[in-house]
């Protein structure tokens, strides 16, 4: 079995994509954070003093998702094309999915840049709202699907 990221020696190595053709390449990833009813209330009133929650995380997704290769070892830098996310609020299981959806021409493609402003988002709202709730969890962050490149589709069953 040989490792992609490591040469006959052993050394980590950044893969060479130079000979695969450059092609649209699109990822989306979601992450769920879970928090006290009074903290998802205090979120959608714009009770926090921190301000915006929610668009404040935004933010923070699209400078992650630009940031993925300075976090991540051996990820190849990328010229991001688009970037979108979104929120959705479950009063019921009180929690905040961010879904992220990343687009890009390439010869790579951007699942982790997904997943990464995914994670950044979550990290976000909890650091926007830790003083009044330390007890939020961050689950379930994952790809849910990713289009574009020789393996091509691919969508989360369930």
């Amino acid at each position: 079995m040989s490792f992609t990221h490591f040469d006959e020696n052993g050394a980590s190595r950044m893969v060479d994509v130079s000979e695969k053709q450059i092609t649209k390449r699109t990822a989306v990833a979601v992450s769920t954070i879970q928090m006290k009813q009074e903290t998802l209330v205090a979120i959608s009133d714009m009770k926090i003093k921190k301000g915006d929650v929610l668009e404040v995380a935004r933010l923070a997704a699209i400078m992650g998702v630009k940031q993925t290769s300075s976090l991540i070892p051996l990820c190849h830098p990328l010229s991001i094309s688009a970037v979108a996310v979104d929120f959705t609020i479950d009063t019921e299981k009180s929690s905040i999915t961010s879904e992220v959806t990343v687009t890009v021409s390439s010869q790579t493609g951007v699942e982790m840049e997904a997943l990464t402003g995914a994670s950044i988002s979550a990290l976000t709202i909890y650091d926007m709202c830790k003083a009044i709730d330390k007890d939020m969890v961050i689950h379930d962050i994952k790809l849910m699907k990713k289009s574009g490149g020789r393996s091509g589709e691919y969508i989360r069953n369930g």
